[in-house]
Parts: structure tokens; sequence; C-alpha cells
């Protein structure tokens, strides 16, 4: 299972997201690459992501993708990203 991270820049709430998401994903018992991305090259690589996380903002401006966008409102909120994993990913309910 392939993640992808978007931000503004690709860089640090990018990063910041990805090491969220993957405590959370350890916290869940489950798998998956994280990869961070820029907003400009978000929609090509969304082609080969099963998953994207990014700000409301962000997921305005990703558009209509094949894979489900989880819009996070506090990249620090370990719950809360444990949260929308539990319910967008197969396995999450673990």
């Amino acid at each position: 299972m392939k993640i992808l991270a978007v931000c503004g820049m690709g860089l640090g709430s990018g990063l910041l997201l990805r090491m969220q998401a993957e405590k959370a994903l350890r916290q869940l018992g489950l798998k998956a690459d994280v990869e961070v991305s820029d907003i400009g090259s978000a929609r090509a690589a969304a082609q080969t992501a099963d998953l994207i996380l990014t700000t409301a903002e962000l997921a305005e401006q990703i558009g209509q993708v094949k894979p489900p966008i989880v819009t996070i409102r506090n990249f620090i909120d370990l719950n809360e990203m444990v949260e929308k994993l539990r319910s967008a990913l197969p396995g999450g309910q673990a």
C-alpha cells in the first residue's frame, strides 16, 4: 500500500505528516509506504497511490483523483491521524 502525504512545497509539513502517518500505521499494526509530494506534483503522484493525506485546502487544489483523500486538520495530533487512517484503510478496523 502507498500513501501520499501532500503539502505545499513537499518539505516541512509534508515530512511531519509522513512521520505522524507512520506512527499511526504502527499503532494500527498496518504497513504502508508513505511518500511526500508537493502540491504541484500531487495529481501525477496520485496515479500510483492508494490514499492521499493532506489539508482540506490542498485537497480542493488536488481535485478529483482515483485514491481517496483524507484531510488532516492538526498534523501533530496523533489521535486524529489514527482515527482517520482507521476509517480509511482496509484492515484499519483492527
